[in-house]
């Protein structure tokens, strides 16, 4: 029975780590539409949008390896 519990703790963490994910793309989404509008425009982007855009692919990055962790966990558990 440990292994069940482990497995359903494992893909519980696994789904709130895409719902952490998809929150994060769409607070990026901002910085990133501005971003694709200075190049468009041939515009030097704002700093805070750069420094957002950064900040939030970085928290995308680290919580998407977090996941492929607790994914590598789980299936070694089947």
């Amino acid at each position: 029975m440990g292994n069940y519990f482990e497995k359903h703790k494992l893909k519980k963490e696994i789904k709130i780590c895409r719902q952490t994910i998809d929150e994060i793309e769409r607070k990026r989404s901002r910085s990133q539409s501005a971003l694709v509008q200075a190049v468009l425009l041939q515009e030097t982007p704002d700093e805070r949008d750069v420094e957002w855009f950064n900040k939030y692919t970085g928290e995308i990055t680290a919580c998407r390896n977090h996941m492929i962790d607790l994914q590598k966990k789980l299936d070694s558990l089947k």
